[in-house]
């Protein structure tokens, strides 16, 4: 599914910070988004279609320093609820500029005529409204795990999984229905 490898950073960290070595994983996590954005520019992307993968950078540069500079930190604990505290706040956060985070990747898959019309940037809304809710639940459902039970792996696993899953089933599924229902029209 295009624009998925953008989350790529934020997966990588996940699988390497889960053994508590936050320190690694936002060193691997910085230098996989800087990769994949220096190889988007360079390809000649326009920053509306990487917004994920430049909100990786920053957050990555962030917790990187963080992690290095006190890597005890009662915020290790809580770093799978504050990926997804800031992956919110970036769907979040394009929503409310009216730039949802997912339009720039779907103007790399629909056609240029239909980038202006109220309809594209409807679905875009939508879809970032479910991906931005389910990143809102995932960051408040870890932070009660991680304050509850810190060890419970499989929940926080499980968490991850279904809250990344599902916007992505609806990304795909979405669109296809709101084609199906305009094709319908007279």
């Amino acid at each position: 599914m295009p624009g998925l490898l953008g989350f790529a950073p934020w997966i990588v960290y996940a699988i390497i910070a889960t053994s508590d070595e936050w320190r690694w994983g936002a060193i691997v996590g910085l230098a996989t988004a800087l990769l994949l954005v220096a190889k988007d520019k360079i390809k000649g992307r326009a920053w509306d279609e990487m917004v994920i993968e430049a909100s990786a950078a920053v957050f990555f540069a962030i917790i990187t320093v963080i992690s290095l500079a006190a890597p005890h930190s009662p915020l290790m604990l809580y770093g799978p609820a504050l990926v997804n505290l800031w992956l919110a706040g970036t769907a979040w956060g394009s929503l409310a500029i009216r730039k949802p985070f997912t339009m720039g990747i779907a103007k790399t898959m629909a056609p240029p005529e239909i980038h202006a019309l109220p309809a594209f940037y409807k679905v875009n809304a939508v879809i970032t409204a479910v991906w931005a809710g389910a990143f809102t639940i995932a960051a408040a459902a870890l932070t009660w795990v991680m304050s509850v039970a810190p060890h419970a792996t499989a929940l926080v696993i499980t968490i991850k999984a279904v809250t990344f899953a599902a916007p992505a089933v609806f990304t795909a599924w979405y669109p296809k229905r709101v084609q199906a229902r305009f094709a319908a029209q007279p």
